[in-house]
């Protein structure tokens, strides 16, 4: 049985968020500001339904914190849907965003398919090119034995265009593949994220790979013998 924590300052929510998540079989915990929501996030959390505007210590904070220690999947739920909010959200790790009102049901199916996309599969989850060594389960990126410090949306970035070196991805396929068919996104999401992946990089003499911008279509991952 999968653990949710729903985080939200409204007791409402909760109780309906609550019973269509047990409904759906998931064990609940529940917290209502930002300092409850830390103090409650255990290694057996799965999933994490964290409001943006919370007392104490507002979700965008507690997205950080969180991510200092896990790789938990957190879906950002707001009241306001502003496109800079959303991008926020994402690029300091939160997995997708919900905005209010909402359907219980298709925040539910959110949830499940961000737990299907973390689930084991036979895939190939570590990767060596071009002196790159890539541990998707571990999350860990190193260059020529280097780590190089890269968030999670950045290292699955890296490793969708790596493990697909013979392929140009335009935007709209990297955003279903790295942020999910359920995200409402747009390109400057995926443009944002190549900008610092590329300087993280560039902290290094890479001779053999580079990150291509294939004019009119999107990025490559370019192998140079």
């Amino acid at each position: 049985m999968a653990k949710l924590l729903i985080a939200d300052d409204n007791p409402q929510i909760i109780s309906i968020l609550k019973s269509y998540a047990e409904k759906e079989g998931f064990d609940c915990v529940s917290a209502e500001d930002g300092f409850d929501v830390l103090n409650k996030m255990t290694d057996d959390i799965d999933c994490v339904l964290l409001d943006v505007m919370m007392p104490k210590l507002d979700g965008f904070s507690v997205c950080r914190e969180i991510r200092k220690t896990s790789q938990v999947p957190i879906i950002m739920v707001t009241a306001r849907g502003e496109d800079y909010e959303k991008i926020m959200g994402l690029d300091i790790g939160a997995d997708d965003y919900v905005v209010k009102p909402f359907s219980p049901a298709e925040v539910m199916a959110r949830v499940k398919a961000i737990l299907r996309r973390m689930e084991p599969s036979s895939n190939k989850s570590a990767l060596s090119i071009g002196g790159l060594h890539l541990d998707l389960e571990g999350y860990q990126v190193t260059y020529q034995g280097n780590p190089i410090s890269l968030t999670k949306k950045e290292t699955e970035l890296l490793f969708t265009l790596a493990s697909n070196h013979t392929r140009a991805f335009d935007r709209e396929s990297l955003l279903n593949q790295v942020w999910g068919y359920s995200y409402y996104g747009d390109s400057r999401t995926v443009d944002a994220h190549m900008t610092r992946l590329r300087a993280k990089l560039d902290a290094f003499e890479h001779p053999h790979f580079n990150l291509k911008t294939i004019w009119g279509v999107g990025y490559k991952f370019e192998v140079i013998e």
